[in-house]
């Protein structure tokens, strides 16, 4: 995974528009688990031109999923890879409105199946960190921005129950709505976040 650090230095780092990048969270501190996502933080000069070059920069790494996160109050650039292993690129100098609850549709289905699926395992490296009353918080707020807007009734109580009650849902809502969402990132992930 060092080849991530590289990429990171290389890639983000070599834009025109980018000040500085160094790596933070967990991974930095070493304290990472099997989970741990890998967090840079990231200054730029022009964000607009980097954030619209974010996904080519992004080709070589193969991501499964990209997106940018809905919940953050700065701006961060997710991404799933193979592993499956997440980066977050996070802009501490570009604040982001938090965004409402997911509308579920049938143009929608697909970003709110990577949303799950980054969110999930994400939870689950906080899960093996041992912070509970972390887990407990994020899962009401899953419950709230996306499983209860897909038709749960109810906050799951662990990671496995938040995806037996996440695939429930989106099955229904794929009947609904008359389409199948990718299941390339949930095979990524599901196991390796059970297991």
């Amino acid at each position: 995974m060092d080849s991530l650090t590289e990429w990171a230095t290389s890639a983000i780092g070599g834009h025109p528009a980018v000040r500085s990048v160094c790596l933070a969270g967990s991974r930095a501190e070493g304290r990472a688990n099997a989970w741990s996502d890998w967090d840079f933080v990231v200054e730029a000069d022009d964000f607009g031109t980097l954030a619209r070059d974010l996904p080519a920069l992004s080709a070589p790494l193969d991501p499964i999923a990209e997106q940018w996160d809905r919940l953050s109050p700065h701006y961060c650039w997710m991404l799933m890879l193979r592993g499956p292993t997440k980066v977050d690129l996070i802009f501490p100098d570009e604040p982001h409105e938090l965004e409402p609850p997911w509308e579920p549709s049938r143009e929608n289905l697909s970003a709110i199946d990577r949303h799950f699926w980054d969110w999930v395992l994400w939870l689950r490296s906080k899960e093996a960190a041992g912070k509970p009353d972390l887990v407990a918080t994020e899962s009401e707020k899953l419950f709230q921005h996306l499983l209860g807007p897909l038709g749960a009734t109810a906050r799951p109580a662990s990671v496995a129950d938040a995806i037996a009650t996440y695939r429930d849902a989106r099955d229904r809502a794929e009947l609904r709505f008359g389409l199948r969402a990718p299941r390339e990132l949930e095979s990524a992930v599901a196991d390796a976040v059970a297991g």
